[in-house]
């Protein structure tokens, strides 16, 4: 009985099984009443003055017609017997049947029914005899088929509630034992539907947050060896070497270089969080863009680097002000660190159907062909010395696509010959 399928096919199958002896009890209980007896009787005492008038009018043959006549549409045998019980068409004593009579019922009986009815002041008495229930040819198993369909759609109606649920168990065992990609993807536009599309919903938020820890501690694992064997081979010669400041501003570089590590690694974590938790608001992209450009100005003046702007007006975009803001200022920054002395990084801003863009170009020496979709993972370097001496620990991209795909987004990276350019598209609010 703990089975759900089990609960619903009897609780149906028991409701069946009461209606069926509440009719039989309601019929049973306005035959006692005898709620039928009177329109039996009328028809009784008509057929009853038919059969007296035609005896009178007519005599014994026309008598003989009329309960022919009787026999022929009412199953069973019909007498007319004067007050002695004499039968009046063929003189035979037929009184034993008037000790024989029974009430009107609703259902056949099993065996024979006698039935009478009175009529001429009492001078004749018509007597009927029906056949028992086995002459009729109806018995409790004409009816069987009923009972048995109810009972077949009471059990698919419990497969269909039983089995959805089953599977939801079944594929919450899965999600349990560390099968994140578990889910029902059900159609059903019931509760139990509702129930599947919210566990679905569910797991996949799980999902991104387990995958984001478990790739930020192998990506922390990873990143912090290389600092850390040089900061201990620092220490080392600070203690024992002939130059300890040297190895002193190694160590200082180190860790400044392990906490840029740790900003960024929050980034990413922050980029990969929870979608339902976030803000969104209308951001202007151009007025987004324009602020991150002033804010580079100066490390772009210090290089003699030029920051054009190509706008498009009323680029309107919804989302995560902070997220998209660090998003494209990642890859601005990105641009001017490879950028050449005294050239331009190019930024655009416009739209394409649906699409907000924003595209920035450098006019450096681009990356592989091969590399160009790397550059998004994370910690990935093209020239893992030179970004190492320049500050970079490879997230910054990465950041970017995170960011943006949060936001149904996508970013791409092109080799333009000169430079590396790349363009982020956003779906636009009006959209």
């Amino acid at each position: 009985m703990r089975s759900i399928f089990t609960k619903i096919f009897l609780w149906f199958l028991a409701t069946l099984l009461f209606s069926i002896m509440a009719l039989i009890a309601t019929a049973l209980w306005n035959n006692r009443a005898h709620r039928i007896e009177e329109p039996f009787a009328r028809m009784q005492a008509f057929e009853c003055e038919q059969a007296g008038a035609a005896y009178r009018t007519g005599g014994g043959p026309a008598l003989a017609a009329y309960l022919a006549s009787l026999d022929h549409h009412f199953p069973g045998e019909h007498y007319l017997l004067d007050a002695r019980g004499k039968d009046l068409l063929t003189g035979e004593n037929r009184s034993a049947l008037i000790s024989q009579i029974t009430p009107p019922t609703w259902f056949p009986a099993k065996r024979s029914q006698v039935h009478a009815q009175t009529c001429d002041a009492g001078q004749h008495l018509l007597i009927s005899r029906t056949p028992p229930r086995a002459e009729s040819g109806i018995s409790a198993l004409d009816y069987g088929w009923i009972l048995v369909t109810v009972a077949l759609l009471c059990w698919v109606l419990a497969v269909q509630l039983a089995s959805p649920l089953r599977r939801l168990k079944e594929t919450v065992d899965c999600f349990g034992r560390g099968d994140l990609s578990a889910r029902m993807h059900s159609r059903r536009k019931d509760e139990i539907g509702d129930v599947s599309r919210a566990f679905d919903r569910m797991a996949d938020r799980i999902e991104t947050l387990v995958r984001a820890e478990r790739r930020l501690l192998q990506d922390v694992s990873h990143e912090l060896r290389s600092p850390l064997a040089r900061m201990g081979f620092a220490v080392e010669l600070a203690r024992k070497g002939p130059d300890p400041d040297a190895a002193l501003r190694q160590i200082k570089k180190d860790i400044e270089r392990l906490g840029e590590l740790v900003g960024e690694l929050l980034e990413v974590t922050r980029a990969e969080g929870d979608p339902a938790t976030r803000e969104r608001d209308e951001i202007d992209l151009a007025g987004l863009v324009h602020s991150l450009v002033e804010e580079c100005g100066l490390e772009a003046a210090a290089r003699q680097i030029r920051l054009p702007i190509q706008n498009g007006p009323g680029v309107m975009v919804r989302g995560d002000r902070e997220l998209l803001r660090r998003a494209i200022e990642n890859v601005l920054r990105n641009a001017l660190r490879y950028a050449p002395q005294q050239t331009a990084v190019e930024i655009a801003v416009g739209r394409e159907g649906n699409r907000a863009l924003v595209a920035v170009r450098d006019f450096g020496r681009g990356v592989p062909p091969g590399s160009l979709d790397q550059i998004f993972q994370p910690f990935f370097r093209v020239d893992a010395a030179r970004d190492a001496a320049s500050g970079g620990v490879g997230l910054g991209l990465a950041i970017t696509r995170r960011a943006v795909e949060l936001h149904h987004g996508s970013v791409r990276a092109e080799n333009v010959n000169p430079g590396l350019r790349v363009t982020v598209e956003l779906p636009l609010s009006d959209s």
